[in-house]
């Protein structure tokens, strides 16, 4: 069997919808594959939720993405000709809403009850979470299914062939999954 660790390459791409799980599969795969991972959100907000004006982002992730080697997580539209790129494996976690649903709850009230900084000294707040026009619950619910019909999409662009695409469903196959990469990782 081909040695998985080498047969998904070394730029890679994880993407999925809100609370899929990108960044800290992202993280892990750079500390398994000993690669250095950019995390896109931390390029795109600024203070006080900011975002980046898009093309100080795209040259952010162009820069951060230069190297021959790395992980990252995200599904920047505005920068995804970049991204997918240089990318040669695309890791998409496919979750069922529900899934997705639980795992927002989760994730927002930790957040907003332990005060987490994120990026820039960002922080969730109740607010923000659950009475926003922005709240992660309402992009979740308005986006899951746009993104998975334009994700299959997007694969199809002839610009994108190159990619090694691994679709996994559940965080259980995904765990599977990143097993076989340690497995295989330890033995190189």
């Amino acid at each position: 069997m081909e040695n998985i660790a080498r047969s998904i390459g070394r730029r890679i791409v994880v993407i999925g919808t809100t609370c899929a799980g990108k960044t800290t599969l992202a993280r892990d795969l750079g500390e398994r594959l000993r690669v250095p991972h950019v995390e896109l959100d931390a390029l795109h907000w600024g203070p006080n939720w900011t975002p980046a004006p898009t093309e100080t982002f795209r040259a952010a992730v162009a820069e951060a993405l230069s190297g021959e080697a790395w992980t990252t997580d995200g599904n920047y539209s505005k920068a995804q000709d970049i991204i997918w790129g240089r990318a040669d494996t695309l890791i998409w976690l496919d979750y069922a809403f529900p899934v997705i649903l639980w795992r927002l709850i989760t994730r927002t009230l930790r957040r907003v009850v332990t005060r987490e900084p994120l990026w820039h000294g960002n922080q969730e707040t109740w607010r923000g979470a659950f009475f926003s026009r922005d709240s992660l619950f309402m992009w979740a619910i308005t986006t899951h299914h746009k993104r998975r019909q334009r994700t299959l999409q997007r694969l199809q662009d002839l610009a994108y062939q190159h990619l090694t695409v691994v679709r996994l469903h559940s965080p259980k196959a995904t765990r599977a999954w990143l097993e076989q990469i340690s497995t295989r990782q330890s033995t190189i």
